[in-house]
């Protein structure tokens, strides 16, 4: 028997599941939690288990960093911070003890998760496996808290805030998982927010391209680096609801979404109508300001000036339209930054105004983006047309465009933005039945 990508099947699947804050806050979801774990490992399947901290307390250990000093050292503030994340895993492995399971918690330095020394912000290096796997396959069930690792030095390291879903598909890499569940709020991925569009559908499967593009543009279901790691290490991955009742079936018959390859979607898809694919789905972020510098002089270079000096302050930038230059050699430069990064944007931009030139800085942070997402625009034409018109018709203006191979982006005002989404569901035939 062999997989939808080609790998045959083991008898006894490896599977990793990782469980979110919302999942762990409190005795009670734990205790669920176990009951979930434990039904699938009675399925005959290895297992190991990513738990993130309860919800609020990794907040709440921050605030305690905060409080001890402004410039709290980084190495520390990781001690503090990792300690949520270390709770939740013997608390689990205690509940699973208690159902009869073999387990235990693996920290992170214990596996180890080698990671660069990024403080607050570290990269997943490797993974040790060995010792895990050979726990798996003698039946224990691995409880491993996500989100902190060890650096060179002998450190504990944290991977910055939602990185407890990197830490699970960087195990399941390690392992050679056959997919990676995450357990979420949610029950999979829709073709948009379910709660602007009541008929949002769930997506069975979509490419890791997809998910990404998703993910950057606003879809807060799985954290972007997770998904860039899961297409680098060919991981699949399952978006499943951990609320789910105490009788409900193991994951493998639960209809979550699956995060594949386009190879594999490509062949779970043979013989489909592919024409209705165009447009997987449809996200919008309000997390967006946009900044205009007026009469900015146009000659070469200035537009490094611009964005050389919030490159090196780590801010990032989005949109960006340069205008057609004035009689008078002048043009207007526009672009978009988080929204979180405005006052610091606005701040390194003033301290370069004799540098580059603007005559006044225009910020605006009444503004929303709203994206379009589906590998079908590689070979079909007219997709950015549809979006332009169907906007047009209802009166909305657009600020701003981006776009990438496979995604269209556009600027509007915060207040359109339900009414935006709703309309490009409807166009793109997105509305389930």
């Amino acid at each position: 028997m062999f997989l939808a990508d080609g790998r045959e099947a083991r008898a006894v699947a490896r599977i990793v599941m990782k469980f979110g804050g919302t999942s762990m806050a409190g005795t009670e979801r734990i205790r669920r939690v176990a009951r979930i774990v434990k039904r699938q490992q009675d399925s005959g399947h290895e297992v190991a288990v990513v738990v993130s901290a309860m919800a609020g307390e990794t907040d709440r250990l921050v605030n305690f960093c905060r409080e001890a000093s402004a410039l709290y050292d980084p190495a520390e503030y990781d001690v503090v911070v990792a300690a949520g994340e270390q709770i939740t895993s013997g608390l689990l492995a205690m509940h699973l003890q208690a159902l009869g399971c073999q387990a235990r918690s693996w920290l992170g330095w214990q596996l180890p998760v080698h990671t660069d020394d990024g403080h607050a912000k570290a990269r997943i290096e490797s993974v040790g496996a060995e010792a895990l796997s050979a726990a798996m396959a003698a039946g224990e069930i691995a409880v491993i808290p996500g989100f902190q690792g060890l650096s060179d030095d002998g450190r504990i390291t944290t991977l910055g805030r939602g990185g407890s879903d990197t830490s699970a598909v960087a195990v399941a890499a390690a392992i050679k998982a056959d997919r990676c569940d995450i357990y979420t709020d949610v029950d999979g991925v829709y073709t948009t927010d379910p709660r602007i569009v009541a008929k949002a559908r769930k997506l069975k499967n979509i490419t890791y391209e997809e998910m990404l593009e998703l993910a950057s543009v606003g879809s807060k279901v799985l954290q972007t680096r997770s998904v860039s790691l899961a297409m680098k290490e060919g991981v699949r991955v399952q978006v499943l609801s951990s609320f789910i009742d105490d009788d409900a079936p193991a994951a493998d018959t639960i209809p979550g979404t699956m995060i594949v390859s386009d190879e594999e979607l490509d062949r779970m898809q043979e013989g489909q109508d592919m024409e209705s694919q165009l447009i997987t789905g449809i996200a919008a972020d309000k997390n967006e300001a946009k900044v205009t510098l007026t009469s900015v002089l146009d000659h070469p270079g200035v537009v490094a000036q611009i964005f050389g000096p919030l490159a090196q302050a780590n801010i990032n930038v989005d949109m960006i339209i340069q205008n057609i230059a004035q009689d008078t050699g002048a043009t207007d430069v526009t672009f978009t930054c988080p929204l979180a990064d405005l006052a610091r944007t606005q701040a390194v931009l003033e301290e370069c105004k004799a540098a580059i030139g603007y005559d006044r800085m225009i910020a605006d942070s009444k503004v929303a983006k709203v994206s379009v997402v589906g590998v079908g625009m590689r070979s079909h034409a007219g997709i950015a047309a549809t979006m332009f018109k169907a906007l047009a018709d209802r009166g909305i203006n657009i600020e701003a465009i981006s776009t990438s191979e496979i995604k269209v982006s556009v600027l509007i005002d915060e207040d359109e933005v339900e009414l935006a989404v709703r309309v490009l569901h409807t166009a793109y035939g997105l509305d389930g039945a």
